[in-house]
């Protein structure tokens, strides 16, 4: 019995011929077939070469977004005549992510999560008139909504958290020049050794496609900014110590070109601080008419290891499922209103995951 691969598509078959039929197998092979022309791929054959066709590589094709792909679907690939970079060597990874384990804990918070603390919340963070950004789009609302948003994460803070576990967190403003800061809400990890930081993140600035006209941004991204930050009151009413430090973020002039988001990110770098794992959350709230409730997972410019782990959380902790999406380069959106299609049980959704990710990446000093 003799057993081929067949490279016909981007999907490779290993198969074994039985009379006129074909069966998948996933184990090794003896010939490869290439466009109809067979060639002997017996061990005798390999012999001397060590490729491990099932191995992992990260892969560049032109006006896409880098994928995974195994060596077998490399040489596939170029066989039907398709270019890429194998960037593999260039790729940092933060290393591997746990199965999600902390069930009872994760769920014991869960279920303080409200819908009516985002709701009060929202309902002020989107009557400014907008959250543009100052000194890049005047006037000053932008500025005064991060002072609002800044007061309500101190006050929170104050009456959630205990006196102990204050004494673990710092909230400050990373400061930009164009006058409307990042917030940064830490929680200090009782690890002796710095092993890398969990940060869940939102931004807080809005947009409309004119500069004088009104952003709301209830959705984009008020919407993300209250889910996080209810997040952040559970976990601190939940008495939440965690082992490795834990930071919450909401940038500012997201809507300007990412612009604080990329000044924190480039302040890490140089001062050494080093980021296990990022979960960003932008436009929680909006479930398109007559269609199925989902968490939309980013699929294109992220880690692949880290969107596999929340795609796991969203399985074990959600009440609804996830879909594969793509956002496209330093992407964006502009839904700036409430609507009927506007939903805080989606969000509460986002609230659970957030909280998830959280305590399974970065451990509860529970004794």
């Amino acid at each position: 019995m003799k057993t081929s691969i067949y490279l016909l598509s981007l999907t490779a078959r290993r198969c074994t011929r039985t009379g006129d039929g074909q069966k998948v197998l996933p184990g090794l092979f003896d010939e490869v077939v290439l466009n109809g022309q067979a060639y002997d791929a017996s061990p005798a054959a390999r012999s001397g070469f060590s490729l491990d066709l099932t191995e992992k590589r990260l892969v560049q094709m032109e006006d896409k977004a880098p994928v995974w792909m195994t060596e077998l679907e490399k040489i596939e690939a170029k066989a039907n005549g398709i270019r890429f970079f194998d960037i593999s060597s260039n790729w940092r990874s933060t290393g591997t992510y746990p199965t999600p384990t902390s069930y009872t804990l994760v769920t014991s918070v869960i279920k303080s999560l409200s819908t009516e603390r985002p709701r009060t919340l929202l309902e002020k963070f989107s009557s400014f008139r907008t959250r543009r950004t100052p000194k890049i789009y005047p006037p000053l609302e932008g500025q005064e909504s991060q002072k609002w948003l800044l007061s309500q994460i101190q006050r929170i803070t104050v009456e959630t958290a205990s006196p102990e576990l204050q004494e673990l967190i710092t909230i400050y403003e990373f400061p930009h020049p164009w006058g409307q800061h990042t917030i940064i809400a830490r929680i200090n990890g009782s690890s002796p050794v710095e092993d890398g930081i969990v940060v869940v993140g939102a931004h807080q600035d809005s947009t409309n496609m004119w500069p004088f006209l009104p952003a709301p941004g209830a959705d984009d991204d008020g919407s993300g900014t209250v889910t996080i930050l209810e997040s952040y009151r559970a976990l601190l009413a939940a008495g939440f110590t965690p082992k490795r430090s834990v930071e919450f973020h909401w940038y500012s002039a997201e809507e300007g070109g990412l612009l604080g988001s990329q000044a924190v990110a480039k302040s890490y770098e140089t001062e050494g601080i080093q980021v296990y794992a990022m979960s960003q959350f932008d436009m929680t709230a909006w479930v398109k008419a007559g269609t199925q409730e989902e968490i939309g997972v980013i699929t294109d410019y992220v880690d692949p290891l880290l969107t596999t782990f929340n795609k796991e959380l969203i399985d074990a902790y959600l009440s609804v499922p996830y879909v594969e999406t793509k956002c496209g380069y330093a992407c964006s959106d502009h839904r700036i209103d409430i609507s009927p299609e506007f939903s805080f049980d989606h969000m509460l959704e986002f609230s659970k995951l957030a909280v998830a990710f959280v305590i399974e990446l970065a451990g509860w000093e529970t004794a």
